[in-house]
């Protein structure tokens, strides 16, 4: 898990770089390069095996490596789930490879901010501003529109298709917000750009995002506005799988924690075990038998007595 939470880090590293105003097409290509190595990398410890003739990542099972590389994209070929210990422990033996590499929140977590068709503006992923005020159900979809260019841009919010309060002159970079939450959009919208905001879905591939950003990096002639949204997608959805690592790699934590406190407790009573049969095992049987009648004499002797003053009547008592 620390391999992949690193390539990750690298991968983040390389799309900002990727962001370089000043870089051209063939220094982006060669980022683009350089992110499928990371690719690579990040797909072998996908299928890292776990020691035992299984893998890691298998979920409940798998006789061959649980991600193949297609033309599609990376599929997850092992069984959803995750193998578990005994019902006493309930320990984790394996992952559940598809919901730790493939299926992350989209966006921030929350909605997810997407570019329609503008070359010459680029959205942020958003924040939620007040969770009281969302609105956002399964398939809702907020649009920003908007009309003029330059000096005289302006915008208005739209959901479902019917207009919101949220509208007015644009200015890049201020904040737009509308019904819990807010988002920027940089740059210089044409007359007839949108930008949507829809729900988040828990469908994110980390495959998927590499594939897209390496795609459009390698692409030439694309313009400002287009890189800057290619580089502030990756980062947000890298952000995303990363979350999603940090969290697998944590609950295993938890779990070898819990085995680790299995083992000590199993070590304790082992010890335990060990030491009564080494006591009865190691008896002296002289000195034994030498402690019985001692403590045999002794028990006799306090019967005797108490059988004697049983026969006592009170009478013979007071006059003795």
């Amino acid at each position: 898990m620390g391999d992949a939470v690193e390539l990750m880090q690298q991968i983040r590293e390389t799309l900002v770089s990727a962001g370089n105003g000043s870089y051209k097409d063939t220094d982006r290509a060669v980022l683009a390069n350089r992110l499928v190595g990371l690719r690579e990398s990040l797909l072998a410890v996908a299928n890292r095996p776990d020691g035992t003739g299984g893998y890691l990542f298998g979920g409940q099972g798998a006789a061959s490596p649980p991600f193949l590389d297609t033309a599609g994209g990376v599929a997850y070929k092992g069984t959803a789930g995750a193998t578990r210990g005994s019902q006493d422990e309930n320990m984790p033996l394996s992952v559940d490879g598809a919901a730790a590499w493939l299926q992350a929140p989209t966006g921030n977590g929350i909605f997810e901010t997407r570019n329609t068709n503008s070359t010459t503006a680029w959205i942020g992923p958003g924040t939620v501003t007040d969770p009281s005020q969302l609105a956002l159900t399964t398939g809702t979809v907020y649009s920003v529109q908007f009309s003029g260019s330059g000096a005289t841009s302006t915008y208005a919010v739209l959901k479902d298709g019917a207009p919101t309060a949220a509208a007015g002159p644009f200015k890049p970079g201020q904040s737009i917000a509308v019904d819990g939450m807010a988002f920027t959009i940089q740059g210089a919208p044409a007359d007839g750009d949108s930008f949507e905001i829809v729900p988040s879905t828990e469908g994110l591939s980390i495959f998927n995002t590499l594939d897209s950003a390496i795609s459009d990096l390698q692409s030439p002639g694309r313009s400002t506005g287009q890189v800057s949204q290619t580089v502030t997608n990756g980062i947000r959805d890298l952000d995303a799988s990363l979350a999603r690592m940090l969290s697998v790699r944590s609950e295993l934590g938890e779990a070898m924690n819990g085995l680790d406190g299995t083992e000590s407790r199993f070590a304790s009573q082992k010890l335990y075990s060990q030491t009564e049969q080494s006591n009865a095992e190691d008896l002296d049987m002289v000195q034994g038998i030498s402690d019985f009648q001692n403590q045999q004499t002794g028990y006799d002797a306090a019967l005797k007595a108490y059988s004697m003053v049983q026969r006592l009547t009170l009478f013979q008592y007071l006059n003795g």
